[in-house]
């Protein structure tokens, strides 16, 4: 498996706090710093709410920076991995992504690439 740089590890829903938000916003930055090669971006848990598209943030009195994750097409951040086990969990298996590019993994193949990763932030 591929040895990243950094992983941006999002394991909380998108909405109840700001921790999505700040990732996003910790990615987004971390991304002029890096190659788009050396960045891993991974959803388990919660966190795999972050891809759902066409959610209703605005209904709850939240922001929608959901949104905000199609940017990863534009800063060309294609490594992006999802945990299978988490959206069969949360029954999220028809559901609609945000971005096309997703690549489904297993919990372990998803641990074993964070502990190759040289730094891993958690979100």
């Amino acid at each position: 498996m591929k040895k990243y740089k950094i992983a941006f590890l999002f394991t909380r829903p998108p909405f109840g706090s700001a921790m999505s938000r700040e990732g996003l916003d910790a990615l987004l930055a971390a991304s002029a710093f890096c190659d788009e090669q050396e960045i891993a971006i991974c959803f388990i848990n919660d966190g795999v709410f972050n891809l759902v598209s066409n959610q209703q943030p605005e209904q709850i009195l939240q922001k929608d920076h959901i949104s905000t994750f199609k940017l990863l097409d534009l800063y060309d951040l294609n490594e992006c991995f999802v945990c299978q086990e988490s959206v069969n969990l949360r029954r999220l298996e028809h559901a609609n992504w945000v971005l096309p590019h997703l690549q489904f993994k297993t919990q372990s193949e998803i641990l074993i690439l964070l502990n190759q990763a040289e730094k891993v932030m958690t979100f």
